[in-house]
């Protein structure tokens, strides 16, 4: 039997050194189930007619269809100009990327003199950055923050969601799921109050303990008649929108940028999307958030606590409905990867991420006889790390189709870089976007040392988001995690 796909330390366990040609069947059918589950999750074996292992390239689409959409797409995402359409082949993309990582070391190379911060050992070529100290609040902000405290009335949650429910008229969205209109006495005052009990992580018989004049049992009527995903997401777009036309939030930013990050929260083990956190030591689950430069949340998944978080990163911004269309995307550590770097530029979106241990990655050559005068050394040794243009070249048609089956729908962002993981043998898709992640990842590495103000702007997006899931954890009620109505459900509405 041929076992040439295993490690030479698996071959050793699974013979059988009392009998000759014979395997220990124990071991061997442990060997077998590793690589089973590792390439199940890669993508390399599909089971059929199963929903969550299927063949995933099954769903892109075809070619011809493809070809129809690539000239708009391109210029949507930006990957070229209107009238270059007609050139961009292989060959044009091959160039343009390798234009790219070119230009930015040249950049970098040519300002290194100049760029105080940025230090390289020559030896090992480890860089450092010099620590950045925030200059603090000005004597005139601190007074413009005392007197907006001063000015600013003291508002109950409650009374907060009955005005912008007002205002805005996102109740509205929520109704019967047969698109009736709702008949409640005061559909208004129900839906206020069920989505504060639901923002506040309250259970509505627990609410109903609290609140004068509510009853657990309508509550939970309105819940889960009234209340859906889909609803909950286009109130929320009405919020966003209404948001981004407030003079206020264009001091914030203007709408160009968004951070991502999750933050966990505690559920019940019965959960259906549950685990117990290795980084918190307690079961729950990770709510992750899409915070934009004005500080409102553009969208939310609540995701188990074991996902890479970066799977989930593109999918926000797909399923943004809102005016706001951010196309720069920050986030920590666990929001980027190779294939993340290269769907999010394939998208059309700049992922700048604030990556913890940056000084242990690869930087990569645009060939072997490249060479720097003042950066080479961040390269390694000379010829090695280079990018494999062929390879991208070569896969050019499957590149354009995945991504333009994403932005389509017909193949969701998240599924996609599931399986598309550093393990898999066979899988061609993973290669080719793991040699484009090399190219962007590295000239985004270039930007973030030679741009002194980028690492203040990348630090600043991820404090909001952090700003926010401390604000999240505040707002809601002592009693989270207590109620036994807690389901996936409930939390993503949350």
């Amino acid at each position: 039997m041929d076992i040439s796909f295993a490690t030479q330390n698996w071959r050793k366990v699974v013979v059988d050194k009392t009998r000759t040609g014979q395997f220990v069947r124990k071991h061997f059918e442990a060997m077998v189930f590793t690589y089973l589950a590792e390439e199940l999750r890669c993508g390399d074996v599909a089971v059929l007619g199963s929903e969550e292992y299927a063949d995933w390239s099954q769903q892109l689409l075809e070619w011809e269809a493809v070809q129809d959409k690539l000239a708009d797409y391109l210029v949507e995402v930006g990957l070229c100009e209107p009238g270059e359409t007609d050139g961009f082949d292989a060959q044009f993309f091959r160039r343009q990327l390798e234009d790219k990582l070119r230009s930015a070391a040249a950049a970098a190379d040519a300002g290194y003199a100049d760029n105080e911060g940025l230090v390289i050992d020559p030896e090992t070529g480890i860089p450092s950055l010099k620590p950045h100290r925030a200059e603090g609040l000005t004597p005139s902000a601190k007074r413009l923050e005392q007197e907006i405290k001063a000015r600013m009335p003291e508002r109950t949650l409650i009374g907060i969601l009955s005005r912008t429910a007002y205002w805005v008229e996102w109740w509205r969205r929520f109704g019967p799921a047969s698109g009736n209109e709702p008949k409640l006495d005061d559909p208004f005052g129900r839906y206020v109050i069920t989505t504060f009990v639901k923002g506040a992580n309250m259970g509505p018989y627990e609410a109903a303990r609290h609140i004068p004049g509510v009853c657990g049992h309508e509550l939970s009527y309105t819940a889960n008649r009234h209340f859906s995903i889909v609803l909950l997401n286009e109130a929320i777009a009405d919020l966003v929108n209404a948001h981004a036309r407030l003079d206020i939030s264009q001091a914030w930013g203007d709408g160009s940028a968004v951070a991502a990050d999750g933050t966990h929260m505690d559920t019940h083990l019965n959960n259906l999307l549950s685990e117990t956190s290795v980084r918190y030591g307690k079961p729950g689950g990770i709510a992750y958030h899409h915070i934009s430069d004005t500080y409102i949340a553009l969208f939310t998944h609540f995701i188990p606590c074991g996902v890479w978080e970066a799977v989930y990163i593109i999918e926000g911004l797909l399923k943004n409905t809102s005016e706001v269309k951010p196309t720069t995307v920050h986030a920590d550590t666990q929001g980027q990867s190779q294939p993340v770097f290269a769907l999010a530029h394939l998208l059309g979106f700049d992922l700048m991420p604030r990556i913890r241990n940056w000084k242990g990655l690869t930087f990569y050559r645009p060939s072997k006889q490249t060479e720097y005068v003042h950066i080479d050394a961040l390269f390694g040794e000379p010829g090695k790390n280079t990018i494999d243009w062929d390879l991208i070249e070569s896969q050019f048609r499957h590149l354009m189709r995945v991504a333009i089956s994403v932005r389509e729908g017909a193949i969701s962002s998240s599924t996609l870089l599931k399986r598309l993981r550093s393990g898999s043998r066979k899988n061609a898709t993973y290669t080719a976007f793991r040699e484009v992640g090399r190219v962007i990842r590295t000239v985004r590495l270039l930007r973030y040392l030679s741009d002194a103000p980028l690492w203040c702007r990348v630090t600043a997006a991820t404090n909001k988001v952090e700003s926010f899931n401390g604000f999240s954890s505040g707002s809601a009620s002592a009693t989270a995690a207590s109620s036994p109505t807690t389901t996936p459900s409930s939390r993503r509405r949350r």
